[in-house]
């Protein structure tokens, strides 16, 4: 089947990458791409946030499947305009990306649903988001209510620190979720969903913040692996009793099914799993890994939630080994991050066995060189028998690429392969 992947970032090309190795498709598009995803595919200068621009590209292309990755072109409705024109779309609805575009309104779920996550209240006002931070106590959680790029939320012990933030976001017309901290490490799980049945993959762990030992500014994400050895038996029947099915099926009764990767952010908490966030679309970088390791073909998976026909789709199977994935970053990020570093190293890192690079923020100049448009630039995957060689492989990757200013977090995994995450209370 011919395939037409939407958006230009690592989540992206890791799709790319995995629906080059499905049999079932013949030719893939991707618009608008980058300078990485240009090098296995044909890309389509498109912006993926214009609806009428995507429909225009699909026409032209006649593509069996169309998959939106990010998250702003669900928001501006894409998937809303190509179903209507009788395209199969993996993407959810605009409404039924409100789940990830607004915080608010995916709490509402939540608490309809009776999905167990943080206590919360949305604050529109200063004096409103001080009752609430002295409500719920350090450390205070303030989150942007729209969307960020998963840049928009501050956790710190300073009251001041998430005062100034929640009124950032009161200046830019916006409100924000403010809500009680959750202890306890996180888990990220994407789930397959078709608007009434639900597909979950393996679950990962990210790294949000920009400096070794979880210091510095949240980020879009700076490495991530998977399987995650730590985790309890029977966690993920439990994400999807109890978290992932109730809100298909809330979504449904809302009558805005929702068709697409309900990404559950998670906390295992010493009362249990609760929900931090839910988003609309494969999470970046979490994407990278799990899909180094997803053996059975993602097209038709894909397609069969498109389509509604998700209960008849196959078990799913996965490598036996473990992925870690490093993401590298431009210099300044994540507040002003450079652009136009030539990058150099790509093919060596690629060169080496059980490693590979997946573009994100990178261009290409008037001379043909890969460069460096955006703050995340190549996240590096390496495969091994477990998280000590993955770590190994992928650091080994890392090390053959560079450009000016580089920096990349040096512990992703590192505590998991160490053994020293701990879980306490709940059922753990």
């Amino acid at each position: 089947m011919k395939v037409l992947v939407i958006g230009p970032g690592g989540r992206e090309h890791a799709l790319i990458r995995a629906l080059m190795a499905d049999p079932y498709v013949s030719e893939l598009h991707c618009a608008p791409g980058n300078a990485g995803i240009a090098r296995d595919v044909p890309v389509h200068a498109v912006d993926a946030q214009d609806p009428e621009a995507v429909l225009a590209l699909a026409r032209e292309l006649s593509p069996e499947l169309v998959i939106i990755g990010p998250e702003a072109p669900l928001a501006a409705g894409v998937s809303d305009v190509l179903t209507a024109a009788g395209f199969a779309v993996f993407g959810p609805s605009k409404a039924a990306a409100q789940l990830e575009a607004s915080k608010a309104f995916a709490k509402s779920v939540m608490a309809e649903a009776g999905v167990p996550t943080a206590m919360a209240r949305v604050a529109t006002t200063e004096a409103e988001a001080a009752d609430a931070l002295d409500a719920f106590g350090a450390p205070y959680v303030v989150k942007d209510d729209g969307l960020a790029a998963g840049k928009g939320v501050v956790v710190t012990s300073d009251r001041a620190e998430a005062l100034a933030h929640a009124n950032v976001c009161f200046e830019a017309g916006g409100t924000v979720v403010i809500e009680e901290f959750l202890d306890g490490p996180e888990v990220s799980l994407f789930v397959i969903s078709d608007g009434k049945h639900a597909v979950p993959l393996a679950p990962a762990q990210d790294f949000k913040r920009i400096f070794d030992n979880d210091e510095g500014p949240n980020t879009g994400g700076m490495g991530a692996y998977s399987p995650l050895p730590w985790l309890p038996a029977g966690f993920v029947d439990e994400v999807m009793e109890r978290v992932a099915y109730p809100t298909i099926r809330d979504m449904e009764n809302r009558g805005t099914p929702f068709v697409g990767v309900l990404y559950c952010g998670l906390a295992l908490t010493s009362r249990g799993i609760r929900v931090i966030e839910f988003n609309a679309r494969f999470g970046d970088p979490e994407t990278q890994a799990v899909l180094a390791r997803l053996r059975t073909p993602l097209g038709p998976l894909l397609l069969a939630a498109a389509q509604g026909t998700l209960d008849d789709a196959e078990q799913l199977h996965w490598r036996n080994e473990t992925a870690v994935g490093v993401v590298m970053a431009a210099a300044n990020y994540p507040e002003n991050p450079a652009k136009g570093d030539v990058i150099t190293g790509i093919d060596a890192a690629e060169a080496l066995e059980h490693v590979s690079v997946l573009h994100a923020g990178t261009s290409s100049d008037a001379e043909g060189n890969v460069v460096t448009a955006g703050g995340r630039v190549l996240a590096v995957v390496g495969l091994g028998t477990d998280l000590h060689s993955a770590r190994t492989t992928a650091y080994t990757g890392v090390e053959a690429i560079s450009f000016k200013g580089a920096q990349h977090r040096t512990d992703i995994a590192l505590k998991a392969a160490n053994g020293q995450i701990v879980l306490t209370g709940g059922n753990y």
